[in-house]
């Protein structure tokens, strides 16, 4: 059988056109903000379509939401379809640039109901977000049964070398709440080479 190429298709969970239908485009707080992600993380669990992890990219300043990505790893078959991954992609191609940290753009932020992952972590400084915001911690992933792959400790003080603040604990207990409501309810803890 030879390679034959494809086309990668995401698709949403029906139920956030409806969520998201109605809301402020522009969110000053950015405890605000955060509720939103978590709202959808709940949603994603609630609803049957997901992990209980969101992320979204917004403008900084403004507060315009760009994007909002939810987790689809087993909905979608991809390892890749993490939260801050769609929320990436999806501002992308919104915007028409890899680069959110392009010179002609406001500034972006990535607010994120959990911590990244190593995946996500990786993916941030070349998204060009000039932020992360965060609600639970890494640990709250890992108490629950997450992988979540091996960041350095430092990965903070590493994002600020390259320009990209951080704010962490953001609502997290809020945040926290999603991660065991799933864990509690037998949602799928899904980590690699898996019987």
């Amino acid at each position: 059988m030879s390679f034959q190429p494809g086309i990668l298709e995401v698709k949403l969970p029906a139920w956030m056109e409806d969520f998201l239908l109605g809301r402020v485009t522009c969110i000053a707080s950015i405890r605000d903000r955060m509720s939103l992600v978590i709202e959808a993380a709940r949603l994603n669990v609630v609803q049957g379509t997901g992990g209980p992890f969101a992320a979204a990219v917004f403008e900084t300043e403004s507060g315009k939401l760009v994007s909002l990505g939810v987790n689809l790893v087993v909905a979608g078959g991809m390892s890749i379809l993490h939260a801050e991954m769609l929320a990436f992609a999806l501002a992308q191609k919104k915007l028409g640039s890899y680069d959110l940290g392009r010179r002609d753009l406001p500034a972006h932020e990535l607010v994120t109901s959990t911590e990244p992952c190593a995946m996500c972590f990786g993916a941030v400084p070349w998204s060009g977000v000039s932020r992360v915001i965060t609600g639970a911690r890494d640990s709250d992933a890992r108490n629950i049964g997450f992988d979540e792959g091996p960041k350095m400790s430092t990965w903070r003080s590493e994002l600020e070398k390259r320009g990209i603040s951080t704010l962490c604990d953001v609502e997290r207990e809020a945040a926290a709440q999603v991660l065991l409501d799933y864990s509690l309810q037998g949602g799928k803890i899904y980590n690699s080479r898996e019987p």
